[in-house]
C-alpha cells in the first residue's frame, strides 16, 4: 500500500517536471531572442556612448535592436505559462494559460486588484513565478472541463471555444484578487533580494549552492531547477545568477575532460575519446557530456564535479558576471558584461574538478571494472 502511493507521488512529480519543462523548451527561444539583441542594442548604443539612453534614442540602430529585445522577454513570461498549460491539457490550455500569465505581468492590473481587496503591492506584475502558477491552473481547469461529457453537437466547439473561454472565465478572479498580488509581491522580493547579491557573502553562497545543483545531476531535475529559476530571473533584469548557472553547467565536462587528459591511467581506453567531445560539449554548455564519467565511477566522479561548478558558480557571483542570454555557452561570452572573468571562472571551476577527480580515483583496473559490471 505505501509503495502504492510512493510510487503514485513519484508519478506525480514527474509529470510536474515533464509539464514544467515543456514551458521552459518553448520559453528558451524566446529568452535567447530577447537577451541577445537587447545585448546587442546596448553594444551598439555603447559606440556611440549613448548606452545609458538606448530606450530613448528612437529611430537609432540601438533603439530598434533594444525593442526586439524587450518584445522576446516580455513575451517569454506569458509562453512559460501557455505551454505548461498545453502541456498538461493540450489545445484548449493554450490560450487561457497565455491571456492569465500575460494579465498577471501587468502591473497596473495587478495594483488595481490590489486596492479591490485591500492588499497593497503588484505594480511589478508577478513575473516567471505567476506564470507558472497561471500555466499549470490553467491546465488543469481546462483538463477537467475537457473530461466531461457533452452533448455531440457541442463537442466540436469545446476546444476552441467552450473550454478556453470557460477556463479563462473561472481563474481570471483567482489568479487577479486571490493569488495575483500575493505572488507578485514575492517575485518582487526575491528579484530585490538578488540584485542587491552583487560581490557579498550571500552572492557567493548562491553562486555556490546554484552552482552544485547544475553539477548534481548533470541535466536531470535538479540541474533544471537552478536552470529555470535563473531563466526566469533575466525578464527582471538581474542577469548574474545565469551567468554563475551557464558557467557551472560548462564545468563538468570540461573538467573531466581535463582529468583524462593529465591522467588517462586513471580511465578505460575508450573515454579519451569521450574526453575530445566533452570539451566541445562543456564550451556549449551541454553538462551531459558529462554523464560517461559519472554512470562509470558515480562516487567519485559526482563530488569532484558538484565542488568545482559550485567554486565556478561562486566566484562568478563573487564577481559580479552577468549573462543576459540564457544559453550558447562559449558562443554567447561576448555579450557577458566581463568576458574574460567570465572564461576564467570556467577555468577555474574546471580545474577543481580536474584536481579532485585525478586525486581521489584510482588507477582503472580493466578485471575489477568487468567484475563491477557483473555484480
Amino acid at each position: 500500500m505505501a509503495n502504492d502511493a510512493e510510487d503514485a507521488v513519484r508519478s506525480y512529480l514527474t509529470s510536474v517536471k515533464e509539464d514544467l519543462m515543456t514551458g521552459v523548451s518553448f520559453m528558451i527561444p524566446f529568452v535567447t531572442i530577447g537577451g541577445i539583441f537587447l545585448a546587442l542594442g546596448y553594444a551598439v548604443a555603447s559606440l556611440s556612448n549613448n548606452v545609458q539612453d538606448v530606450f530613448n534614442s528612437t529611430g537609432t540602430a540601438g533603439w530598434f535592436l533594444a525593442q526586439i529585445g524587450v518584445a522576446g522577454l516580455t513575451l517569454m513570461v506569458p509562453v512559460l505559462g501557455a505551454y505548461i498549460a498545453y502541456a498538461i491539457a493540450d489545445r484548449p490550455g493554450l490560450a487561457p494559460g497565455f491571456i492569465l500569465s500575460y494579465i498577471i505581468q501587468q502591473g497596473n492590473v495587478l495594483q488595481a486588484a490590489g486596492d479591490v481587496i485591500g492588499l497593497q503591492g503588484g505594480s511589478a506584475g508577478a513575473g516567471y513565478l505567476g506564470a507558472i502558477v497561471a500555466g499549470f491552473l490553467a491546465g488543469i481547469v481546462a483538463r477537467w472541463f475537457k473530461q466531461r461529457d457533452v452533448p455531440e453537437f457541442i463537442a466540436p466547439m469545446m476546444p476552441v471555444l467552450l473550454i478556453p473561454v470557460a477556463t479563462t472565465a473561472v481563474l481570471t478572479p483567482i489568479m487577479l484578487f486571490v493569488l495575483g498580488v500575493p505572488i507578485s509581491i514575492a517575485n518582487a522580493g526575491l528579484t530585490n533580494f538578488l540584485s542587491n547579491m552583487q560581490g557579498g557573502g550571500q552572492a557567493i553562497l548562491l553562486g555556490g549552492i546554484l552552482g552544485a545543483m547544475m553539477a548534481a545531476d548533470m541535466g536531470g531535475p535538479i540541474n533544471k531547477v537552478a536552470y529555470v529559476f535563473s531563466v526566469g530571473l533575466i525578464s527582471e533584469g538581474v542577469t548574474a545568477p545565469m551567468a554563475a548557472v551557464m558557467i557551472a553547467g560548462m564545468v563538468p565536462p570540461i573538467g573531466l575532460a581535463l582529468s583524462n587528459f593529465i591522467a588517462p591511467q586513471k580511465y578505460a581506453a575508450e573515454m579519451y575519446e569521450n574526453a575530445k567531445s566533452g570539451v566541445l560539449l562543456g564550451f556549449s554548455f551541454i553538462t551531459e557530456g558529462a554523464i560517461p564519467y559519472a554512470a562509470a565511477d558515480p562516487a567519485r566522479v559526482i563530488p569532484s564535479v558538484v565542488a568545482g561548478s559550485a567554486v565556478a558558480g561562486a566566484a562568478s557571483m563573487a564577481l559580479g558576471v552577468n549573462m543576459p542570454a540564457p544559453h550558447g555557452g562559449i558562443f554567447v561570452v561576448p555579450l557577458s558584461n566581463q568576458p574574460f572573468m567570465f572564461i576564467a571562472c570556467i577555468l577555474l571551476g574546471s580545474i577543481v574538478t580536474a584536481v579532485i577527480a585525478t586525486a581521489i580515483k584510482p588507477n582503472f583496473d580493466a578485471k575489477v571494472a568487468a567484475q563491477s559490471s557483473d555484480d
